[in-house]
C-alpha cells in the first residue's frame, strides 16, 4: 500500500502499533454531522494512510481524509449483506504490518454496537496494539438534537443501550425482564438496530410496560434528512409502518421522551423534521 500521506503526522495511537512501524486507531465518526467528531477523531483521519470505513459514516466525513489516503469502504449494516469481520480484520492487521497508519472507522462509537471489542481483541493476539477514540453515539445524538436528555431526576434515574438484532444462534435480549426492570427502575430504553424486529420487541416489551409509555423514533440522526415520530409503545409498528421509518434508526423509550414535544412546542427545532 502507498500513499502520499506522512504517516509521522499520525499521532493518536503514538507508541502502538507493530514492530514494522505500522500503526491503528478505531475511530468513533459519531452519528453523521462532521461537526460531531471530535477532535481527535478528525486529526486521526486527516493523518490515516489507510482508511476502512463502515457503511454509515457520511461522505462528509470520509471527505477529511487526506488525498493521497486509500480509503477502503467495508460496509456493515444489520439486516443487510455485509463485508465479513474476518476479512476485515484481516486487512486491519496486513496494513499495520506494512507500517501503515491505519484508522478504522465506525459510526457512533466503535466499543457501542460497533464489534470494537472483537476487533481490538484480534488486533492485540495479532501483536498490534491500537488506540481507541470515543464517537458521539447516534441515541445520545438523537435526543440531544430534539432538544430532550436521556436521564432526568424527575423521569429516569439511568439509561440502557440495547441492540435489537441478536447474532445468529443468539437467543438476543431477554425484552420481558428488560421491561420489568425498566419500570421498576424509572430506566430510558436506547435501541438500535431494532425496526426490523420491532414488532417482536413491542409485543415483549408490553409484558412489563403500560401502552401508553411514550416512544420516539429517530432516523438518520444528525443528517440533514434527520426525522422522526412520537407514538407510544401500543402503537409503535403501527406508526414506523405508517411513516415508512427504517435503518438507519434508533428507538428511545422511557418518560423522557415526553420532553420531545415539550421542546418542540417551546423552541421550534428548524433543521429537523417530524414525520407526518
Amino acid at each position: 500500500m502507498k500513499s502520499t500521506t506522512d504517516s509521522h503526522k499520525f499521532n493518536a495511537g503514538a507508541g502502538y502499533g507493530s514492530a514494522m512501524g505500522g500503526t491503528c486507531a478505531l475511530v468513533g465518526a459519531g452519528p453523521g454531522d462532521p461537526e460531531l467528531l471530535t477532535i481527535k477523531a478528525m486529526k486521526a483521519i486527516q493523518s490515516a494512510t489507510v482508511l476502512l470505513v463502515d457503511d454509515l459514516v457520511s461522505d462528509e466525513i470520509v471527505a477529511l481524509a487526506a488525498p493521497g489516503a486509500r480509503v477502503v469502504h467495508v460496509g456493515k449494516r444489520g439486516g443487510c449483506k455485509s463485508t465479513p469481520q474476518a476479512f476485515i480484520e484481516k486487512l486491519m492487521v496486513m496494513a499495520v504490518n506494512e507500517g501503515e497508519a491505519v484508522v478504522r472507522l465506525k459510526g457512533g462509537d466503535p466499543f457501542i454496537f460497533g464489534r470494537g471489542g472483537e476487533e481490538v481483541e484480534h488486533l492485540r493476539a495479532a501483536g498490534i496494539e491500537v488506540t481507541v477514540i470515543n464517537g458521539i453515539t447516534a441515541g445520545l445524538a438523537g435526543m440531544t438534537l430534539l432538544g430532550t436528555p436521556l436521564t432526568h431526576r424527575e423521569h429516569a434515574h439511568g439509561v440502557v443501550f440495547v441492540t435489537g438484532h441478536a447474532k445468529p444462534g443468539d437467543a438476543g435480549t431477554d425484552w420481558r425482564q428488560l421491561a420489568a426492570t425498566a419500570r421498576a427502575a424509572k430506566l430510558t430504553l436506547v435501541i438500535y438496530m431494532g425496526v426490523s424486529s420491532a414488532a417482536h420487541i413491542q409485543q415483549e416489551l408490553l409484558t412489563g410496560l403500560p401502552s401508553s409509555t411514550p416512544v420516539v423514533v429517530i432516523q438518520h440522526v444528525s443528517l440533514p434528512n434527520q426525522r422522526h415520530a412520537l407514538t407510544t409503545l401500543g402503537e409503535l409498528c403501527a406508526t414506523i409502518e405508517r411513516e415508512q421509518l427504517a435503518s438507519p434508526s434508533v428507538i428511545v423509550i422511557g418518560d423522557v421522551v415526553r420532553g420531545v414535544a415539550a421542546a418542540r412546542d417551546s423552541t421550534p427545532l428548524p433543521q429537523q423534521q417530524q414525520a407526518g
